[in-house]
């Protein structure tokens, strides 16, 4: 091109309209990205000072977003918190209620239900994580919040284990004693014979003296033997009686030893002897002295049978069942039909007792959960060998529920309210943090939009300059083009002369 000639004033537009075409691409290209810097060559100051303000923007983004998911941890963690603390104070109820009463059967039932609310208690905290994180679940869970780019502002935040209740660490709640229950049983045993006592002619009454039958002479010494004719302790003490003595010597010397039972009708002349063990009466040689009089007593076999036929029960008797605490669950009145049935059908009636009865051998059976005593007014009841038992039948559970006593939940609740104390202040500390990583998230968003815009203060390009620039360059270019016409028109004058 440089064979070329051009002459001043052509050189000097062409160069003129080229600048305008650099500079109108160079506007064009601001209006196109928006920046006024797109490259280092543009202003290398301005254009690493706001790659580094965006950069750190960039950095602070992403720990935004792991701001984020630390709050959903600790959210999570806080609404965990919140069901143990209510289920905690649901076992604090259960406790009350059970110093509420004195059934050790009801104590049994709520120690039952405040070992499931603790085990409920150990399910929230195992289920209390998010993305595998759980504050709830102690080692190995602790969460650290980054705040900065280069780590050195930063939340740690400490994780407690409540999914096991036991831990002195965390909640230091145990699991209840629920208690085992045992059984007991006695036997049901005795029986009745009636005999008349007359004189050959007419029956006696209870002011005729024994002389007066006609089995008994004047010199007549009775004495009490059991069955093997040996007078034991327990007889032996209710001493003999002479035939000088009256009938109602006789009756209460029967009334005297321990399981047996004498009545007489001064009507009929019938004597009527309850005992629970063989017996009979004896001058020393002749037994069966008083009109073939010998006792035997038999196991009650039949569900049936009276109880007031044997020797430790009487119609007027009061029988009560209580557990450990001396809490009455019932009682039960003997009267003249009371049967072994009527009293098994009783004792069931109780929750966590149970009867039932052996009617081959006589034996009565109690199985309890709680311990137990059933007792009588009566001192001859469940005697034997002649021997009153005051006691009555006890059964004794092999094992008593954490909330068998007043002290034992009393206990219990001293530890639920430590911790309460301890969950409450748990779920401050969470809630301290949950506030203050909301807090760093909101100043990160500001520092964010805050580095940005000093990013773009030195990058952005100011459109409505930059429109003002391209119209009037696009003037200029025109302009340009007219003044390079004009000038080329100059030289072709020179083709007038041909």
């Amino acid at each position: 091109m440089q064979d070329i000639t051009l002459s001043a004033a052509v050189r000097q537009n062409l160069l003129t309209l080229q600048s305008t075409a650099d500079l109108m691409s160079g506007v064009q290209n601001k209006l196109a990205t928006g920046l006024k810097v797109n490259s280092a060559l543009d202003n290398p100051n301005s254009f690493f000072t706001a790659s580094g303000l965006s950069s750190r923007a960039s950095d602070l983004s992403n720990l935004l977003d792991d701001m984020g998911q630390s709050l959903q941890t600790i959210k999570a963690a806080d609404k965990g918190i919140q069901t143990v603390t209510d289920l905690v104070e649901t076992a604090k109820a259960k406790a009350n209620q059970a110093l509420q009463t004195q059934s050790q059967y009801e104590r049994k039932r709520f120690a039952e239900q405040y070992n499931d609310l603790l085990e409920q208690i150990e399910d929230v905290a195992k289920d209390s994580s998010y993305k595998g994180k759980n504050l709830l679940a102690g080692d190995g869970n602790d969460l650290t919040t980054i705040f900065n780019e280069d780590a050195t502002s930063k939340l740690k935040i400490e994780a407690v284990d409540y999914t096991d209740t036991t831990l002195s660490t965390g909640l230091n709640l145990s699991d209840l004693a629920e208690g085992q229950g045992s059984a007991t049983s006695f036997q049901l045993q005795g029986g009745k014979t009636t005999i008349t006592l007359t004189d050959g002619t007419s029956t006696l009454n209870s002011s005729s003296v024994l002389s007066d039958s006609n089995a008994i002479s004047s010199t007549t010494t009775l004495s009490f033997v059991d069955d093997t004719g040996t007078a034991p302790a327990a007889l032996a003490g209710a001493g003999s009686l002479t035939a000088g003595a009256t009938v109602q010597d006789l009756v209460d010397s029967f009334n005297d030893i321990a399981g047996v039972r004498a009545e007489f009708d001064d009507n009929t002349g019938e004597l009527s002897v309850y005992s629970d063990e063989d017996f009979h009466v004896t001058d020393g040689s002749v037994t069966a002295t008083l009109g073939a009089f010998a006792f035997d007593a038999n196991a009650l076999t039949a569900s049936t049978q009276l109880l007031s036929d044997t020797g430790s029960f009487a119609v007027g008797d009061t029988l009560t069942l209580t557990d450990g605490n001396g809490y009455e669950l019932g009682a039960l009145e003997i009267e003249d039909d009371t049967t072994v049935a009527d009293l098994k059908d009783f004792v069931n009636d109780f929750n966590g007792v149970s009867a039932s009865f052996d009617s081959g051998s006589g034996k009565f059976n109690i199985t309890s959960e709680t311990d137990l005593a059933l007792t009588s007014d009566n001192d001859d009841f469940a005697s034997a060998g002649f021997v009153a038992d005051t006691d009555g039948i006890t059964l004794q559970a092999l094992s008593d529920s954490g909330f068998a006593t007043d002290n034992d939940i009393n206990r219990v609740v001293d530890r639920i309210n430590t911790a309460l104390s301890n969950l409450r202040s748990q779920a401050s500390e969470f809630g301290t943090n949950l506030s203050t990583v909301e807090i760093r998230q909101d100043y990160t968003k500001t520092m964010i939009n805050t580095l940005q815009e000093g990013a773009g203060l030195l990058t952005l390009a100011d459109t409505n300059e930059e429109g003002a620039n391209l119209l009037a360059l696009q003037t200029r270019q025109q302009l340009a083009s007219t003044s390079l016409s004009f000038a080329s028109q100059a030289d072709q004058t020179v083709l007038s002369l041909f």
